[in-house]
């Protein structure tokens, strides 16, 4: 996850920077930067590799300037280059970004159309063409980048310099976190209190579509309206998790906003924009000679598997089987010559999927692993590295870990059929396309927030829940279910919608909410009359669909939540969020220890 620190200072900033970037080096990154401005000059200094590398660029040709940004970059958009490191420039701007800008090929072809002229391959490079483009044209700084923000599609923090001011820094963020720092005589940009901590202890966060102007005598903050606006400044806690959570109540809550961003730089790793193809990390064996996938994995790992089976059988036409790893070995599975055996995991430790692992090893499967630490055990042991980017999860019950994984499992299973011959190059292009809308699309679901809280005290009474999906929305049950489980401490259970009849539905009373995940589509019928089902025996109906599906379904439920229309190919990453932010509101009304819930840990390192 990419870092960013800017300072507005009276004293030289370079080695200041850097010391916020070693602060931020957990994020994971392969270049970094800096540039600060000095006699009417921008002074940039950009290496790849490891933060050392800069230091020595620093130490034979230093920057001085006693304001400028700083970042560290996760390659992308582009090879880890020099050229390819913030910060990007132009003749009167310097820019350092966290994010994605998902409608960046659009704009760079507008403005190569007008005769600029690009130096990188990342999307980051035309926010500084456009908001060059206003000042040259003569706006002030401010006026252009009120200007160039509303064209701006994704998720993105930005710190700019400009030449002409250099007392001056202008910072915005969507989606992406981003403090402001005041000091004596000084103010900072950090994309965390933990990068500033050294700086200061007096804070501010920005809120959602934010921008401010800093200055060495404060910040003017404007909000998404581009009204000026007030943030709390607090003081910063003593322990690092103190300083991670923000103004989030809870480390879940933060986790769930981030969503849009980190599933955002996930899928930017697995995908060529130049060619919008699907593309993985290196490996030295023949996907298409693969004949079967053996997933396995844990709790909300294992359903993200489920959605998985899915998609390898419906895109790649592949064997999928899943199991849980704490059964996988002791049922003794055939594992056949050419098998994929796929693990998935946040933490790379968990100790019965690493046992499941070793054994599928020493049968001869090649080994593939989705993680979250690219450093831990499993990923050490694998034939086929396949990292998440959801940076440091806190709470315990799992959340943008989970959609990380789902888009790295999307990118698979797209790459296994072009390698299967089961996709042409048009249709890849067309899947990596939905992929990439991704990440708005988590950002509309997450303007249901406030709804989804204000329902959030018609589950709470309840002693029972019952979560029913068909297809891989099945999946997407059983994990609202187990959340609601693991925070709120309601007995919830997922099911197939078609299997409630078979059982389930004895459980039915006007006591027990049912809460329906349904896109519309194919299934949508099915699904209608499962829910007439349960009205008809007095259940009351929480529906989860897009406005055609609300429209079809018509009255009758308790209470609707209504997601953007999607693609179904991300329809369980964007209906994660409300299922999630569901059990979220629920807890709070219960007053339970959210990020802590009773007997849980967040790492189970024993069988």
């Amino acid at each position: 996850m990419c870092g960013i620190i800017g300072i507005v200072g009276k004293e030289e900033v370079a080695d200041r920077l850097v010391d916020g970037l070693k602060r931020m080096e957990y994020r994971g990154y392969d270049s970094a930067g800096v540039c600060t401005v000095h006699d009417g000059e921008l002074v940039r200094r950009r290496a790849p590799g490891k933060l050392v590398n800069l230091v020595r660029e620093l130490a034979r040709d230093p920057a001085p300037g006693t304001s400028g940004i700083a970042h560290t970059r996760w390659a992308t958009h582009g090879a880890p280059t020099a050229a390819n490191a913030h910060p990007h420039a132009t003749a009167v701007l310097a820019l350092v970004h966290n994010g994605i800008i998902e409608n960046f090929r659009q704009l760079k072809e507008a403005l190569a159309a007008r005769g600029r002229v690009f130096e990188s391959d990342t999307d980051t490079e035309v926010v500084a063409h456009l908001v060059s483009e206003q000042v040259e044209a003569g706006m002030s700084p401010e006026e252009a980048v009120k200007a160039t923000l509303p064209q701006l599609r994704g998720a993105f923090a930005l710190a700019i310099a400009f030449k002409d001011h250099p007392g001056m820094l202008i910072g915005a963020r969507l989606g992406s976190p981003l403090v402001l720092g005041f000091g004596d005589g000084e103010t900072y940009l950090g994309s965390d209190a933990l990068a500033l901590a050294p700086l200061t202890q007096k804070i501010a966060y920005l809120d959602e579509g934010d921008w401010v102007v800093i200055t060495r005598q404060g910040a003017q903050v404007y909000d998404k309206d581009n009204n000026p606006a007030e943030r709390e400044v607090t003081t910063s806690g003593a322990s690092a998790a103190e300083i991670e959570k923000g103004n989030y109540r809870h480390f879940m809550q933060k986790e769930i906003f981030e969503q849009p961003t980190v599933v955002a730089q996930t899928l930017r790793s697995y995908i060529r924009q130049v060619d919008q193809s699907v593309a993985l990390p290196q490996f030295d064996f023949d996907l298409s000679a693969i004949t079967r996938v053996t997933i396995v994995a844990c709790g909300t790992s294992y359903y993200a598997g489920m959605v998985a089976k899915y998609w390898f059988e419906q895109f790649a036409r592949l064997p999928a089987d899943i199991d849980f790893a704490s059964e996988f070995r002791y049922r003794n599975p055939v594992l056949e010559p050419g098998g994929l055996a796929l693990f998935i995991s946040q933490s790379g430790e968990t100790a019965d999927t690493l046992a499941a692992l070793r054994h599928c090893k020493d049968n001869g499967q090649t080994i593939a692993v989705v993680v979250n630490v690219p450093t831990s055990s499993m990923a050490r042991e694998a034939d086929l590295l396949l990292p998440t980017h959801a940076g440091p999860e806190i709470g315990v019950a799992s959340t943008k870990a989970f959609t990380c994984q789902l888009a790295v499992l999307a990118a698979l299973a797209a790459h296994l059929a072009v390698k299967r011959g089961r996709m042409d190059r048009a249709e890849e292009a067309d899947v990596v396309a939905h992929l990439l809308e991704t990440p708005a699309s988590l950002n509309a679901a997450l303007r249901h927030d406030d709804e989804i809280a204000a329902m959030a005290h018609l589950i709470a009474p309840a002693r029972d829940v019952l979560y029913l999906g068909r297809g891989q929305d099945y999946p997407l049950a059983l994990e609202g279910a187990l959340k609601l489980k693991e925070i709120s401490y309601i007995h919830a259970e997922g099911y197939a919608s078609g299997e409630m009849k078979h059982g389930p539905i004895a459980l039915i009373d006007e006591a027990v909410p049912v809460i329906v995940i349904a896109p519309s589509g194919p299934l949508f019928e099915k699904t209608v009359s499962n829910m007439q089902e349960v009205r008809a025996r007095g259940g009351k109906i929480v529906l989860i669909s897009d406005r055609e599906g609300l429209d079809e379904a018509g009255e009758g439920c308790l209470a609707t939540i209504e997601m953007p229309s999607v693609h179904p190919l991300i329809a369980p990453l964007v209906y994660a969020i409300p299922v999630q932010l569901l059990a979220y509101h629920v807890a709070c009304v219960k007053g339970t220890d959210v990020d802590q819930p009773r007997n849980l840990a967040k790492s189970v390192t024993v069988e």
